[in-house]
């Protein structure tokens, strides 16, 4: 299969925008999920461990799971990670990873999956009963936010009612949609949502 970030991840850690998104991101997850040092989460679409970063000193272990392996490099060479972020190079609706979490978090990686039901079944298989996720992506856009011809992309952002829809579909409950950051590029604005949810 084709690395789509093989070249984007060379300079994916110094672009402005994903930086400070990521912060916010990050940031917003330590205000939203109670974290504690027993919890081992999944990092869906972790990329360069951006995210990670933010929520690594904070729980037990982090499983970074992409199927780039070129920003899961930049991700395992960072000292702050090593030992506390294992990197997994899978598709995990092909190839589940075999084990439950407290936490499954993703940021950005939504709208590269085609399908969004099938994602979060297997979200939910995935975690353990009461157990957590926190999932950030754009709220729907009109397509401008990638550039014309952009690879991999699958949807154009997200409606928050239906995603909320599926979730419940799949068994997950107190669901709460949060606006993480605003990107603007232009005339344009983006908004980025993170939604929180339990397990029943």
């Amino acid at each position: 299969m084709t690395d789509l970030f093989d070249e984007k991840s060379k300079g994916w850690d110094a672009d402005k925008t994903v930086k400070t998104l990521s912060s916010a991101i990050g940031s917003l997850i330590l205000e939203k999920v109670p974290l504690s040092n027993q919890m081992n989460v999944m990092d869906f679409g972790a990329g360069t461990g951006l995210i990670s970063s933010h929520v690594a000193p904070l729980v037990n272990n982090i499983v970074a799971v992409d199927i780039s392996e070129a920003m899961l490099t930049k991700l395992v060479s960072k000292p702050a990670l090593q030992g506390k972020v294992k990197a997994v190079c899978q598709d995990i609706l092909e190839a589940p990873l075999g084990e439950q979490f407290a936490l499954i978090m993703s940021a950005m990686a939504l709208h590269h999956i085609e399908s969004t039901q099938a994602l979060i079944r297997v979200f939910s298989e995935h975690l353990k009963p009461g157990s957590m996720i926190a999932l950030a992506d754009l709220d729907k856009e009109d397509g401008s936010f990638h550039p014309a011809g952009t690879e991999g992309i699958f949807h154009h952002g997200f409606e928050r009612h239906e995603l909320q829809n599926i979730l419940e579909k799949n068994g997950f409950k107190a669901i709460h949609f949060f606006t993480a950051y605003t990107v603007v590029k232009g005339e344009n604005k983006f908004p980025v949502f993170l939604v929180v949810a339990q397990k029943s």
